[in-house]
Parts: structure tokens; C-alpha cells; sequence
């Protein structure tokens, strides 16, 4: 990401949740009113020109066909996160904190989130243009919002100086980032959960490695990894899911799911499943 941009890449999810948003309420996964606030003059006509039925199939069939599969993903993702969350919360867990937060609306749109505080975190610029967008919005004295660059700057540090509750048993959301990071930029940053109270849990993505080794072998991968290392939101990491269980175990956390995007479309939406971006997968961990 250019240091005097916000996240592409956080508009287009931001678009996904809008476009779903639009869908007659019975058939759609979750309702966000806040997500086409971030989006551009262009992407805004859009999402209300979706309503109509004939236009909403073309604009679905432009974004397939540039990104093959993300917006079936994105979508489905996007739903069984907020499930995997509502499980925690049901746990007894007393705090949120959502890293690389981007334009996450969660602690605004979910009921259940209204009376756990929710700590957001995220670059300086994404985050600026968030609040900006936000303004007019009742404010929520549940969140607070905090800036950091992941590759750059202490996590610890962060938690030192705004007195962070590590007692708290807490659910850290991670979606949408470790892929652009580098591996020690992923390792301090599970060094930093394992200093929360057990009975914690991560939810967090990541891309098989694969897709960064060979992207010929997914559907779309090759043109995928062009076009994001055009917008200077280059692929980085990924790890190999079948190693991601020892590797948390290094860091207290006991996998107890990893989902890749076939199959939490066709949990959530089987009627609309489409090919790609199968690569993508979120998993589900507890600090014991």
C-alpha cells in the first residue's frame, strides 16, 4: 500500500458487503449499512444501480471475471467469521480486538457486540479515512480505534502504552492481512496474542503458500497476484495448512478449525458458489 493511500483492497471487501447488503432480506447472508460509506463515487452508483435484478448479474459477472471467486468468498468469509465471533462471545469472552481492522464494521452492525468493548487496530491511513467516513455516524463508546504499521511498528508497544487488559479472555479477528506481511512481522504478532488470558481465541486468514509457489494450480491465481502487486498490495506469505497446527501450538493456540473458501461457500451460500480463490482459508484457534 502507498503510504498516502488507503487499502484497494479493503474497498473492494467494503463493495462485497455493500453489494450483499442489497439483496431482498431473505436471501441474503448479513445486512451492513455502514459498508458503502467507504466506497467511491463510482463504486456507490453501483451498489444502488444492484437493486435492479438484470444490472446486479452484469456487475457480478465484471467482478468474476476480474477476480475469479472473491466475491463469492469474500462474502461467505465474511458471514462465517461474524458466526465463528458470535461462538466466542457465547464463551464468555470479554473484549474484541480486530487487527489490520480496515473498513471492518462489526462492532457497529452485530447486536451482540453492543456491550463488549472492541479494540480496533489498524495503518494510519486506512484508519484516518475510516473515522473520516464514519463522522456522521452515532458514535460507539464500546470502540476505540488505534493506528499502527504491522511491518514497522511494536504491537507490544501499542498494548504498553494504551494499557491493554491482557486477564481479559479475548478474540482477536486478524482477516484480510497476514498475506501482505513478512514472516517476522507474523511471528511478533502471535508472540503478542499469546500474552492474552486463556480461554482466548484468533480467528484469522491466511493463503495456502501454494498460490505464492505455484499460482498456475488455482483458478485465476497468476493475473490475481499481478494485479494486486499493481496496486502495491503485493502477496508475501501464505502458510501450508497442514504445518499451521504446529505452528500455533508454538505460540499456545490449539487449531480447532481451517476453512478454505470451497467450503464455507457452499456452507453458506451453495446456491452461489462459484470457482476460485480457493487458496483463501480462515482458521478458528484457542489459547489454551
Amino acid at each position: 500500500m502507498k503510504a498516502t493511500q488507503t487499502s484497494r483492497t479493503a474497498q473492494y471487501m467494503a463493495l462485497f458487503r455493500a453489494l450483499e447488503t442489497r439483496r431482498p432480506p431473505k436471501g441474503r447472508l448479513f445486512s451492513d449499512p455502514y459498508a458503502h460509506i467507504f466506497l467511491d463515487n463510482g463504486l456507490k452508483t453501483a451498489v444502488w444501480l444492484s437493486k435492479i435484478p438484470g444490472i446486479r448479474k452484469v456487475e457480478e459477472s465484471i467482478i468474476r471475471s476480474k477476480i475469479p471467486g472473491a466475491l463469492s468468498s469474500g462474502i461467505a468469509r465474511t458471514k462465517y467469521i461474524d458466526d465463528l465471533l458470535e461462538t466466542t462471545v457465547g464463551n464468555g469472552i470479554q473484549q474484541v480486538i480486530i487487527l489490520g481492522a480496515g473498513f471492518d464494521t462489526r462492532a457497529l452492525r452485530l447486536s451482540f457486540l453492543a456491550s463488549v468493548p472492541v479494540i480496533e487496530i489498524d495503518h494510519p491511513n486506512t484508519s484516518r479515512f475510516k473515522l473520516l467516513k464514519l463522522r456522521r455516524s452515532q458514535p460507539a463508546a464500546n470502540i476505540s480505534y488505534h493506528q499502527i504499521d504491522f511491518n514497522y511498528q511494536s504491537l507490544d508497544e501499542l498494548g504498553e502504552q494504551q494499557h491493554f487488559d491482557y486477564t481479559l479472555p479475548t478474540t482477536v479477528i486478524w482477516e484480510g492481512v497476514t498475506n501482505y506481511l513478512t514472516a517476522e512481522a507474523i511471528d511478533k504478532t502471535f508472540s503478542f496474542l499469546q500474552l492474552f488470558a486463556s480461554g482466548s481465541y484468533v480467528i484469522f486468514t491466511y493463503i495456502n503458500r501454494q498460490i505464492l509457489t505455484d499460482p498456475s494450480s488455482y483458478f485465476g491465481g497468476e493475473k490475481l497476484l499481478e494485479d494486486v502487486s499493481g496496486l502495491e498490495e503485493k502477496w508475501t506469505f501464505g502458510f501450508w495448512p497442514d504445518e499451521l497446527p504446529d505452528y500455533l501450538q508454538r505460540y499456545r493456540f490449539t487449531l480447532l478449525e481451517d476453512m478454505g473458501a470451497d467450503d464455507y461457500r457452499r456452507k453458506y451460500m451453495p446456491e452461489r458458489n462459484e470457482p476460485g480463490y480457493e487458496f483463501y482459508r480462515v482458521a478458528f484457534a484457542e489459547k489454551k
